[in-house]
């Protein structure tokens, strides 16, 4: 079945990382890559005096970057396979993510960690912090700035067992695996001394929806943060992928509220696919 991948962009180098790590993690897909641009001007203080000329400009620029972009992708990735097309909008990111979505039956949005104005110490850029707590619609993978692209064939899922995950929750993660045959490396942090009965049954589901890929389950004691043991974790089994549902209470919601969650995945980088719980 045909894919539909939402790419936004600035245009910068860690956006063109995005872009490369998608084209070659979906080679073998037939895929339709979406070049998303949002020319909405931020400063609300000069919004006031802002021309009509102004936003023709602002329009332009894009049209021409989406352009120019459109063609080094298809000189770049000669896959015969993917198909490019390019979406501008006047909205703020946020709103052109989501009507994009929706619009164009989007199955995920893959994007940088950072803007061209990001600072190299922070794991995430606002854009994408706000992606990802706000995006229910379909999956966000994060791509860091990458000299290489590795295939995902080790994929970390940490769980603290108290959600009951069904079939169709985890399709999307188990869709996922299935591009590049990976493992899943379920991971559980140790902050009680023994799993309650809740807990016990949502192990033996996990286990009954994965078994028929490659999986294995983890535990890691509590001895620092959340995000530093899986950090540990990443570099320990050399992962390839982080994978996390993102719901109230979860692990990441807490770690979007550090201070730009420039603790997790900080070196090692790797890519970072939130899939949303419902």
């Amino acid at each position: 079945m045909k894919k539909s991948i939402l790419i936004p962009t600035d245009f910068s180098d860690n956006a063109w990382s995005a872009v490369t790590y998608a084209l070659k993690l979906y080679a073998h897909e037939v895929c339709t890559f979406y070049f998303l641009n949002s020319y909405y001007f931020s400063n609300a203080q000069s919004r006031t005096f802002i021309t009509s000329h102004f936003i023709a400009s602002l329009k332009e620029a894009s049209q021409k970057d989406l352009t120019e972009l459109k063609a080094r992708a298809d000189k770049e990735n000669t896959n015969t396979k993917h198909t490019f097309e390019i979406l501008m909008s006047g909205d703020e990111l946020l709103y052109a993510i989501k009507n994009s979505i929706e619009r164009y039956h989007i199955d995920i949005v893959v994007m940088g960690t950072k803007g061209a104005t990001g600072v190299d110490k922070f794991f995430f850029g606002s854009n994408t912090v706000k992606t990802i707590q706000n995006i229910t619609g379909c999956p966000v993978l994060a791509v860091p700035d990458s000299r290489t692209f590795v295939a995902p064939k080790q994929i970390a899922f940490p769980t603290d067992f108290n959600r009951a995950y069904d079939v169709a929750m985890l399709k999307g993660l188990q869709d996922f695996a299935a591009l590049h045959d990976a493992h899943i490396n379920i991971l559980h942090i140790n902050v009680e001394k023994s799993l309650s009965n809740k807990q016990q049954i949502n192990v033996d589901m996990l286990k009954e929806i994965f078994k028929e890929n490659k999986h294995s389950f983890h535990w890691m004691p509590a001895y620092s943060t959340k995000s530093e043991i899986i950090n540990d974790f990443i570099k320990e089994l050399n992962i390839d992928i982080l994978a996390m549902f993102n719901y109230k209470h979860s692990i990441i919601e807490n770690m979007t509220k550090e201070p730009i969650i420039k603790k997790i995945g900080y070196q090692p980088i790797i890519p970072f696919l939130i899939i949303p719980s419902e």
